[in-house]
């Protein structure tokens, strides 16, 4: 296309291996591992916040959830990668050799927790209140309740914001440049600036986004045919957004 040079990721910097294609491939990796990662402890502490949030007999851990989901969700992402990159480790001395990467996922995975909080949340309230009272009818104990009532079901209806989120997390992994941990964002960059094509360098990198957003789209998808149920359909499902 017109002038552009696609062999440039075909070059050594400074005439030393990797090539520049190799480069954004390792990048492409850790921007990966950022985000599923990320995504893990997003699910694991969202689902857990979202459950506090609904309890009926707890008013201070329904509290602690809320406050959870204002502090992690008002509070700009790149601003909390800084204040668990600077402010923490100063703070908590244990912390200061905990690498980057870990900081940026903490950082990433409790930002999105927060949402998927507030998902599992409206999912949980979207059911109808008989599933819960057929649960506690039946003995079950507010653990067993949710665990083989009430979740199994909301996770269902959440998924098309979960598939959102979960993509999200990949584009919000690009925040992981402000403390220098090598990905995609970081990479185009850099690249760019060394190799004077950053029309070429910025295309390769938001075709790799793209990939990696599709891919995630494509397996919620599946997940989602793969568990709806016949004939259910929950409202007010808007994930408080």
């Amino acid at each position: 296309m017109g002038n552009w040079d696609w062999q440039v990721f075909l070059q050594d910097p400074g005439g030393k291996d990797p090539t520049y294609w190799q480069w954004m491939m390792s990048a492409w990796g850790w921007t990966v591992s950022v985000a599923i990662t990320a995504l893990v402890i997003a699910l694991v502490t969202g689902s857990i916040v979202g459950v506090l949030r609904t309890l009926p007999d707890n008013p201070w851990l329904v509290r602690f959830g809320n406050a959870w989901v204002e502090l992690f969700r008002n509070i700009p992402l790149l601003v909390q990668i800084f204040l668990w990159y600077h402010v923490v480790p100063a703070l908590i001395p244990a912390m200061r050799d905990v690498p980057p990467f870990i900081l940026v996922v903490l950082a990433l995975g409790f930002f999105t927790s927060a949402r998927i909080a507030e998902q599992l949340r409206s999912g949980i309230q979207a059911l109808p209140r008989g599933q819960r009272y057929a649960g506690m009818a039946v003995g079950f104990t507010t653990p067993q309740y949710y665990r083989y009532v009430l979740l199994p079901m909301a996770y269902r209806i959440i998924i098309p914001p979960l598939t959102s989120e979960s993509m999200n997390i990949f584009k919000n992994s690009s925040v992981a440049f402000a403390v220098s941990i090598a990905e995609l964002t970081q990479f185009a960059m850099q690249a760019g600036e060394e190799t004077a094509r950053p029309i070429e360098i910025y295309f390769g990198v938001t075709a790799l986004y793209v990939v990696s957003a599709l891919i995630i789209n494509r397996i919620m998808a599946f997940i989602e045919k793969r568990l709806r149920v016949p004939g259910f359909v929950a409202a007010g499902t808007g994930g408080g957004h």
